[in-house]
């Protein structure tokens, strides 16, 4: 039987979800692959993987995919991983640099500066990191992953999207989800289910793993800001979402 392809990203807040898919990989039922969000997504739509952990916003262009299994990157406030950065304050600010990495984060921003902090300014996409350093003067840069962890101390400003998300509607956001383009066994859907919940059970032996990897508290940012559960109100959170994502 061919392996099923999985892509998932490449940050630290997936460390968790892989360590049970590793074991899966191991027993030759998958075959993994890891890159930043926006490439799992583009690998997810033209078919190089049959599963990945995509960025949501990637769903109406995927009309028929499914999302699979509980498991999600998501969080009820604070997600400390995906933020504005910026040296003056957000009201101050006429332009702001886009992450190339996640397709979700850059429209979150979007929808919070247009119905959040009704603030207009000038979008400037980016290619690589290098647009960090020009976050300067009236420049704010939008920074997510591992690399915002370690901006926390760098510049005077910072905004947390999900916390700003949940400020507006009262709802938590999920920003990846594991998303299906091919049918799958209920059987292996609930190994890949059981696969996830795994590290679940091993936030704490995780966070110490990869201590030192950023300067931020990974025991705090696995278990206070990120959020694993798809639940109810995550679901509603990001139909609520792509539809706001649909007027922009």
């Amino acid at each position: 039987m061919d392996k099923i392809r999985v892509g998932i990203v490449n940050y630290l807040n997936t460390r968790p979800l892989l360590k049970g898919l590793t074991q899966l990989a191991l027993t030759g039922e998958i075959l993994l692959t890891e890159n930043y969000p926006a490439q799992i997504a583009e690998d997810l739509m033209v078919g190089k993987v049959d599963i990945g952990l995509v960025p949501v916003a990637i769903l109406p262009r995927l009309p028929q995919a499914t999302i699979i299994g509980s498991h999600c990157i998501a969080t009820a406030g604070s997600v400390a991983s995906v933020c504005l950065f910026s040296e003056q304050p957000i009201e101050t600010l006429d332009t702001i640099f886009l992450d190339y990495q996640s397709r979700t984060s850059v429209q979150l921003l979007r929808i919070l500066l247009r119905d959040h902090w009704k603030k207009e300014v000038r979008f400037l996409p980016s290619s690589s990191s290098a647009y960090i350093d020009e976050i300067r003067g009236g420049s704010g840069g939008l920074i997510i992953g591992d690399r915002a962890l370690n901006a926390h101390n760098r510049f005077n400003y910072q905004y947390d999207l999900g916390q700003a998300w949940h400020q507006m509607t009262g709802l938590p956001f999920v920003f990846a989800a594991w998303v299906a383009v091919v049918p799958l066994q209920e059987g292996f859907i609930k190994r890949f289910v059981d696969a996830n919940e795994l590290g679940m059970l091993s936030l704490a032996e995780l966070a110490s793993e990869n201590a030192g990897k950023v300067s931020y508290d990974l025991h705090h940012y696995f278990t206070q800001n990120i959020d694993y559960r798809l639940t109810e109100d995550k679901r509603k959170a990001l139909h609520q979402f792509l539809s706001l994502c649909s007027t922009l």
